[in-house]
């Protein structure tokens, strides 16, 4: 994002209200016209617009040369072609994604949310409503992203777990000692070791694989 001068913060809505005036967009619009109208909209409402596509062709490759903060779409009707290039991008290189279109129906408004877009949004695109849809896509992509990395941690605290509870069960048949005691040993190892205790854990199913 573009600097910003510290000295116009007063309050933290101030500094969200900045934020969001410096987000970097690429516009992707096969309508001359109407692409006109949003880039107004867009720059009028404090965006810095980067980049400007008229069609799907090249957007992945735009995206990685100009890294956006946020893309907007309005191709009339999205077509697969879109939508797939929305699934590599959501799980590449991940962002914001406002779409715009003309008409649609429960189904391709369940892909396009599937596919990655943040706002998905029908009857086409209202300069007027720019800077709002650009702040939603903004809000929501912020969330799924704060669920999704608490989702990782999760899972990954859970086979720690695991991990470390069947390298304690393998400390208590081998030496014949509690499950306490199993702990205590794989935690003064990993401390020992400047390592963490799953770590250790890891190390000893391993030694125990291996001596089968």
């Amino acid at each position: 994002m573009a600097l910003f001068d510290d000295s116009r913060v007063k309050t933290l809505p101030d500094l969200v209200e900045i934020c969001l005036m410096s987000l970097r967009v690429m516009l992707v619009d096969d309508e001359p016209e109407r692409c006109e109208l949003v880039q107004a909209a867009l720059v009028g409402a404090g965006f810095e617009l980067v980049s400007i596509l008229q069609s799907n062709a090249g957007l992945l490759q735009e995206v990685t040369r100009v890294s956006p903060d946020v893309i907007v779409i309005d191709l009339g009707s999205p077509d697969r072609d879109v939508l797939e290039s929305m699934q590599q991008l959501s799980r590449d290189n991940p962002r914001p994604v406002v779409m715009f279109a003309e008409e649609s129906n429960a189904q391709s408004t369940r892909e396009a949310i599937e596919a990655g877009v943040s706002a998905y949004v029908v009857d086409g695109l209202q300069p007027s409503r720019v800077q709002s849809l650009v702040e939603l896509a903004v809000a929501r992509f912020n969330q799924f992203s704060a669920l999704k990395q608490e989702l990782q941690a999760a899972k990954s605290t859970l086979a720690e777990r695991k991990q470390i509870d069947r390298a304690k069960g393998i400390l208590m048949d081998r030496s014949r000692c509690s499950e306490s005691k199993a702990y205590h040993a794989l935690r003064k190892l990993a401390m020992d070791r400047n390592k963490t205790v799953a770590e250790i854990a890891e190390s000893v199913i391993a030694t125990a694989e291996l001596l089968k």
